[in-house]
């Protein structure tokens, strides 16, 4: 009797064993595996709206992925997290600007920028991942403590630039005649060519130029005649080129720091009182830097120079005084080259792009020059900026220079360009 119940359920239970045995091993491999802690060190500027952007990503991130943690630390306003980042930087020898952010470091690599969730944050999560699987060395943690790291860790130290991932896909803007213009971009140009043309109605260099084109009216040499006078304008360029690309890299070294941006931010506010202020008292638009002694001296030069036999030495002549009128230009400007390059070097951008936009400032700035210049040379007649147009551009670059200056202090996310 027994064997046949035996018998009766055998059967079954068999099968009830080999159907475990068959789908335990299943059982046991859907368990989730166990994932490597990581941490996401993220530096970023309060205001910044990259910043912003990686912040929501991050906070996302921390709730789909077990055992990710967020440290931020804001640099902008916090000075000793500004002496962190470029202590990590330093010591990890990453090629990365300090006051440039949003910066996350997973690991041993940095992140430089964010663009959006589907670039830069697809980065991050395979970043993510390959520590989880790997395991974090957690260099960044190490110079936090205290830790000495002389060297990036071998072999896994990498920048990822998201800087310029809009290039990728750029805002395309047509315009009739014009054709494709890049939105994001457009911003940067167009402040080039507003401050460069205001920089530009300098009466502390055009009265120079006029006195210059009137003793080259009495030359019977036109050849002679358009030489010094190009010159001239061309040498006043590139000395000015020369100071504005010293700001920018000072700036570019330093970084986008608290500190320096509100010192910038005063700057600009004095300038922008000053211009006002030489709207409503300069009214004949005339140098109030260089005195009557220089002046003398500055026209007996030139007269030196148009009386020279020697083309070579009128050259050189001409050359020289440009350079030195224009380092009198330069006190008479009230720091607007300053202000130009603080503002772009908060721009994440490759060094060509850099002093492309100060080649449009430039081209700008000696553009009413030029106009001046060759009008005198095709007509014969000294033409210059009339007391109206000069009392224009005080008062517009003192209302936009005094408004660039309270935006650094109060709003510098609103400058943030490119």
């Amino acid at each position: 009797m027994i064997p046949e119940i035996m018998l009766k359920y055998f059967k079954p239970l068999t099968a009830v064993a080999l159907l475990f045995f068959l789908f335990f091993p299943l059982i046991v491999v859907a368990q989730p595996l166990a994932v490597e802690p990581v941490k996401v060190y993220f530096f970023y500027g309060e205001g910044c709206p990259h910043c912003a952007r990686e912040k929501i990503f991050l906070e996302q991130l921390i709730k789909e992925r077990p055992g990710v943690s967020v440290r931020p630390f804001e640099v902008w306003y916090n000075q000793d997290n500004a002496k962190l980042i470029s202590n990590i930087i330093q010591k990890l020898n990453f090629d990365l600007k300090a006051g440039s952010v949003p910066l996350t470091f997973i690991g041993a690599q940095a992140i430089s920028g964010y663009y959006t969730d589907e670039t830069t944050g697809a980065q991050i999560k395979q970043i993510v991942d390959y520590y989880q699987a790997k395991g974090d060395p957690d260099p960044i943690g190490k110079i936090i403590v205290g830790e000495k790291t002389a060297t990036p860790p071998a072999p896994d130290s990498q920048i990822i630039g998201n800087d310029n991932l809009s290039q990728i896909k750029p805002s395309i803007i047509k315009v009739p005649f014009v054709g494709p213009i890049n939105a994001q971009n457009f911003s940067l140009g167009a402040l080039s060519v507003v401050i460069g043309l205001i920089d530009g109605f300098n009466p502390c260099a055009m009265w120079v130029l006029l006195f210059l084109i009137s003793m080259l009216l009495g030359m019977k040499n036109r050849r002679r005649m358009w030489a010094i006078g190009l010159a001239f304008i061309i040498t006043s360029g590139i000395v000015y080129l020369m100071f504005m690309a010293a700001w920018l890299n000072l700036f570019l070294f330093i970084g986008f720091l608290f500190w320096i941006r509100v010192a910038i931010g005063i700057v600009a506010i004095a300038s922008g009182v000053y211009q006002l202020r030489e709207f409503y008292a300069n009214r004949d638009g005339t140098c109030t830097v260089a005195g009557e002694t220089k002046r003398q001296k500055i026209v007996s030069r030139v007269k030196n120079i148009i009386s020279e036999k020697s083309f070579i030495l009128a050259l050189a002549g001409v050359i020289v005084l440009a350079a030195a009128v224009n380092m009198v230009e330069l006190v008479c400007s009230a720091g607007l080259p300053a202000i130009y390059t603080s503002i772009l070097s908060a721009a994440s951008l490759p060094a060509w792009q850099y002093y492309g936009y100060l080649l449009i400032y430039i081209l700008f700035y000696i553009l009413d020059d030029i106009a001046v210049f060759v009008i005198a040379m095709v007509t014969l007649r000294v033409v210059g900026i009339t007391k109206k147009y000069v009392q224009f551009a005080n008062l517009a670059g003192g209302i936009i220079i005094l408004i660039i200056g309270i935006l650094l202090i109060f709003k510098p996310a609103w400058l943030l360009f490119g």
